[in-house]
């Protein structure tokens, strides 16, 4: 049990034959009375102060501990958002490639398309050469033939070239004539 200034002040000694001058004594007890009670007050403060720092210490301690709560959510919802992140940058890419196929796919079938078609009017140039290279060795077969002579009825060649300008003239009055009954 703790000793209290009450029991300094209320404890009574037996007296002996040549014992202490009560009055000393007392003094001296009074004087240890102030100093236990200053000693106890001054441990009380003490004990508040001790209480006080212990309450805060508890309360950094939760304080530390919500932020390495904190920590370690904002670390994985990091980690979360990086994966999320590389997970869409992975998607873009694909849709990318898919896109880019695509497209080249089209530049092929494109460019097949107009292959055919330059082959088709190569084919249809060479069909329409051929086919005036025809027309214009019949006209000259015709041209050279002896029987146009003797469809038109007239003088030889060489007889309408000296009359050129008799046949420029008559060519000039066939054109007015179908130009005003055509």
């Amino acid at each position: 049990m703790a000793l209290t200034p009450i029991d300094i002040h209320n404890k009574e000694f037996s007296s002996r034959f040549r014992g202490y001058d009560i009055d000393e004594v007392n003094e001296f007890l009074d004087q240890i009375i102030k100093e236990f009670e200053l000693l106890i007050r001054e441990n009380r403060r003490y004990e508040e102060l001790v209480n006080d720092m212990q309450a805060r210490i508890d309360y950094f301690s939760s304080m530390e501990d919500t932020l390495n709560k904190s920590i370690i959510v904002a670390q994985e919802a990091a980690e979360e958002v990086k994966n999320n992140a590389q997970k869409e940058a992975s998607l873009i890419l694909k849709q990318a490639e898919r896109e880019a196929y695509a497209r080249e796919e089209e530049a092929t079938r494109k460019e097949q398309l107009a292959e055919r078609e330059v082959v088709q009017m190569l084919k249809k140039v060479e069909l329409y050469r051929t086919r005036f290279r025809v027309l214009v060795d019949a006209q000259m077969e015709l041209l050279n033939s002896t029987e146009w002579e003797t469809i038109v009825g007239e003088p030889p060649v060489q007889t309408v070239l000296d009359d050129r300008s008799e046949l420029a003239y008559n060519d000039h009055e066939v054109t007015q004539n179908e130009e005003q009954h055509g």
